[in-house]
């Protein structure tokens, strides 16, 4: 072989080791993670520890929030941080980071005649008005006088599992 043609081939297989070291930056740079103060959309199923889902967007509408906010409870906006476009992550919240223990403050007896004529039941939502805002209840316990009102929020004292897919990050 002359010294044309190996110069050919040498020059070829550097041209080829730099597309592939082009490709291999283009493809796999380091894509930005969420952060505090990104906008970012994401898709997630909620459920309880038991498997049961409560909660799921996915094949709808993703949910934009602005990290560390406060526009969704403490254990998402922490959970996600880190995380990178089309990433996908299972985390475990527990009650205190979700959305608080039971207070037994907010369980109150009422009595029935407060209903008047209406029928009362478990399972039955109340509302009631606390300093010019209106809460929501759910009656989980009546008897023959008088009627147990909940008003802690739904997912009180439970431990919540979200997978989460991260589907856009806008740097904050």
């Amino acid at each position: 072989m002359n010294l044309g043609i190996k110069s050919v081939y040498i020059f070829a297989i550097l041209i080829i080791i730099g597309l592939v070291v082009i490709y291999v930056a283009t493809n796999y740079a380091a894509s930005p993670v969420v952060a505090p103060g990104d906008t970012i959309n994401v898709t997630y199923t909620g459920a309880f520890t038991n498997g049961t889902v409560f909660d799921s967007n996915v094949g709808k509408s993703p949910l934009q929030f602005t990290v560390g906010s406060g526009q969704v409870i403490p254990g998402f906006d922490n959970g996600v941080i880190g995380m990178k476009v089309n990433e996908e992550r299972t985390i475990t919240i527990p009650a205190n980071e979700a959305y608080g223990e039971i207070n037994p403050a907010l369980i109150t007896v009422v009595p029935l005649a407060t209903f008047g004529n209406q029928t009362v039941g478990v399972g039955m939502g109340v509302g009631k008005t606390v300093n010019g805002q209106q809460i929501s209840g759910v009656i989980t316990a009546v008897n023959k006088t008088d009627a147990t009102i909940d008003f802690n929020p739904p997912l009180a004292g439970k431990t919540l599992v979200f997978n989460i897919t991260i589907l856009s990050i806008k740097k904050g």
